[in-house]
């Protein structure tokens, strides 16, 4: 439609078009225009610069310290370019710190660990006692256990901060316009060609989506699926209070953050605002939300919650006695996103070439997010590590709308919580099985998920291990010793000293081939890939500027044709790192076939003498040298098998169909053929043909007429890349050992 009287034209063409003039979109052109970037459109669907979203309604309150160092480095900078912000010669930055109190001695702990974390990342930090808190804020209660104190913390004016950045830009020749609603992206040859509004068109070759809570709908209009789950979250402004009677500055004493009961607070003149996340997510489908004619107040805004927020009162009351009773002034039920594993979404989409991510950004983090978006799109790479927050770390299930949702809220119920570093998710799980799961069940392995896949960590089997060792003796306690076991380092000295299998079956198994493949690969990668077939080369593949964007193997099938094996949780982040310098020619073909091979490593000094047991050929360091591959005939499959040398043992590993079930991943087996004693604690017999029969639980390699018994172990501190099975041979089959968690 034509644009109104008065109302400036869209151009019809811009480098980068930014949809959404929140926090993070203007963040992002604020800081393009600092490098130099002048050609940017910003368009959003609300009036500039309180555009209805979740940047209009937000408290302001910015916590620093954080266990995650992109997200402390994001927030940190944020800060201090919020307080060298203006606009029209206002502050829009208090710098008030902030406490973050403890009300369990749990919570102090792990404040502890927030101290330290924080100082590592180069934040300062302070842990107080309960007097040195109520000397920052005397509102706290006494029942406090102590707290923690950031400077760095503090309150900033959102929709404020987002204008006074969008001005420097304008300033710069950043073009921004409201009342715009975008109506499509067009999308040719697999990259972003032009957005579409009801004002017209605009042709772009770089679309940002920074749409916050509408980001699903508008990753929809270019066939992206953005891991994105709009919740609605509840805070309250009091009335005055008594104890704050006079009270002349908006914002004097330190925000307050009381996690042991999802809370946090701010000053507000005479009153408090009060926060809370102590309910059952609310999701708010993207589709449901009103449009700026249909809502009463903002469309980011919905109906306030009596029995959500009843907890919450009562908690604040606890903590902050002068709270009781009081009446809230101002409601606000306001929406904003999570996502699968609470971090941003960042970084040009694997799928379309061009359309770009900066959402799930809160204010604490806009700063930072927008600078590292904004070199990743003018320089080729951030400053910093974005692993984390990269789009391309999602595998396809963690895009589906049910993972998202179920993921999401999970998220936003523990937001606060006290989390292991290696807890794991409990739901959901078992997505995707190895061949061999049930073998490793019966084992009675301790799981964890990775990019859905089930791994082991350790063996409850393979508590076997610990007679005669001292390992276990060195035992953890409390913390460190969650989600551990000492049978990881009893399994870590079996494999060192004899033999282990190593299940690498999750690992991205990708094929290269075409004319142009060695040229491609000889140029993303540092090391000398051009070399004889058979080669296998460990390299790493570098951005522009030297930096380390992946690491993996190759192998030359032939001489147009290679097989890359890198980590099952950055497969997509690796693939699509490839597939956007493949010539356009035609000339090099990639295929995933992780779905269709498994593979196990056998690791170990005595791994070459095991395999000898399955195979007549050579494996002699002559006949089979490292870092090389061959075929060999094994029961019941035809591996592809590697000699790697990926520990100081000798070691190999072999990829095959996994449609050979089972029995290609514990060890090939013949039907009919079983183990002459099962796996300790299996309670079962595996099909396996040994052949011949040798010892390998013993430290000498001396010949035995037991046949080698396997027993399965974890991913040890030998390779933590992957999950590991540690071979106890010999010896009698033990009675069933303690479950995982009783080790």
């Amino acid at each position: 439609m034509p644009a109104a009287a008065g109302t400036p034209e869209l151009p019809a063409h811009g480098r980068v078009t930014i949809i959404g003039a929140g926090i993070a979109g203007c963040s992002v052109a604020y800081h393009l225009s600092e490098l130099g970037w002048s050609d940017v459109v910003v368009i959003d669907q609300g009036p500039l610069f309180e555009t209805g979203g979740s940047t209009s309604h937000a408290p302001g309150l910015v916590f620093v310290v954080n266990f995650s160092q992109a997200m402390t480095r994001f927030a940190h900078y944020t800060t201090e370019l919020y307080d060298r912000l203006r606009l029209n010669g206002a502050h829009v930055w208090n710098g008030v710190g902030g406490l973050e109190v403890a009300w369990t001695p749990q919570r102090l702990v792990d404040l502890k660990r927030k101290v330290s974390a924080g100082r590592a990342w180069g934040v300062e930090t302070h842990l107080l006692g309960t007097d040195e808190a109520r000397a920052r804020l005397p509102l706290l209660s006494e029942r406090i256990h102590g707290a923690m104190y950031t400077p760095a913390d503090g309150v900033a004016e959102p929709h404020a901060a987002a204008a006074a950045m969008a001005a420097l830009a304008a300033a710069r020749g950043v073009r921004f316009f409201g009342s715009t609603r975008v109506t499509g992206i067009d999308v040719a040859g697999g990259r972003v060609r032009t957005v579409r509004t009801e004002r017209g068109s605009i042709g772009t070759g770089i679309v940002v989506c920074a749409a916050g809570i509408w980001g699903p709908l508008v990753g929809r209009m270019a066939g992206v699926a953005l891991p994105l789950l709009p919740l609605r979250h509840q805070f309250a402004v009091t009335e005055p209070l008594a104890a704050l009677a006079g009270e002349q500055s908006r914002v004097r004493f330190p925000i307050l953050r009381h996690q042991d009961r999802a809370m946090y607070f701010r000053q507000e003149r005479e009153g408090f605002v009060i926060g809370s996340y102590d309910h059952e997510p609310l999701v708010v489908e993207p589709e449901d939300i009103l449009s700026h004619e249909e809502a009463p107040v903002m469309p980011s805004m919905a109906e306030w919650s009596e029995s959500a927020f009843r907890n919450a009162m009562v908690a604040a009351g606890e903590l902050l006695p002068a709270l009781r009773g009081a009446a809230l002034d101002r409601k606000v039920n306001g929406m904003f996103v999570f996502t699968p594993d609470g971090m941003p979404v960042l970084g040009e989409s694997p799928q379309v070439r061009g359309f770009w991510a900066a959402e799930a950004v809160w204010i604490t983090h806009a700063g930072g997010v927008g600078r590292a978006v904004a070199e990743w799109i003018a320089e080729g790479q951030p400053s910093i590590d974005l692993w984390p927050c990269d789009i391309s770390r999602f595998q396809p299930h963690q895009l589906t709308p049910a993972y998202v949702r179920e993921r999401g809220a999970q998220q936003y119920r523990e937001v606060y919580d006290i989390i292991h570093p290696l807890q794991q998710m409990r739901t959901p799980r078992r997505l995707r099985l190895l061949p061999y799961h049930e073998q490793l069940e019966a084992l009675r392995a301790h799981f964890v998920e990775s990019a859905g896949w089930e791994r082991p960590q350790w063996y409850a089997a393979n508590r076997i291990l610990l007679g005669g060792s001292t390992d276990h003796r060195l035992r953890r306690h409390g913390w460190s010793a969650r989600h551990w076991s000492p049978i990881i380092g009893a399994e870590h000295r079996a494999v060192r000293e004899r033999v282990g299998l190593f299940d690498l079956t999750p690992f991205t198994k990708l094929e290269v081939s075409g004319a142009g493949a060695t040229a491609l690969l000889q140029k993303l990668c540092a090391n000398q890939i051009d070399r004889p077939v058979g080669s296998i080369v460990y390299t790493a593949m570098l951005t522009p500027a030297g930096g380390i964007k992946c690491d993996l193997t190759v192998t030359r099938l032939a001489e147009d044709r290679f097989m890359i094996v890198t980590g099952g949780a950055t497969s997509e982040h690796d693939r699509a790192w490839i597939e956007r310098h493949v010539p356009q020619d035609g000339s090099v073909r990639i295929e995933d076939g992780s779905g269709r091979r498994c593979c196990i490593g056998l690791w170990g000094p005595h791994a070459r003498e095991l395999l000898r047991r399955l195979t007549e050929e050579d494996l002699s360091d002559g006949g089979f040298p490292t870092s090389r591959r061959a075929r060999s005939a094994l029961p019941r499959s035809r591996p592809l098998r590697r000699a790697s040398r990926m520990s100081a043992s000798s070691a190999g590993s072999s990829t095959r169909r996994s449609s050979s079930g089972a029995a290609c991943g514990i060890c090939c087996g013949t039907p009919g053929r079983t183990w002459a004693s099962s796996p300790p604690g299996s309670g079962r017999s595996t099909p396996c043909d040994w052949r011949r029969g040798i010892d390998f639980g013993a430290p000498t390699s001396t010949p035995s007429t037991t046949r080698t018994r396997p027993a399965w172990a974890s991913r040890s501190n030998c390779a933590r890349a992957t999950s590991s099975v540690a071979m106890r041979c010999g010896g009698r089959a033990r009675p069933a050992s303690p479950a995982a968690s009783d080790v």
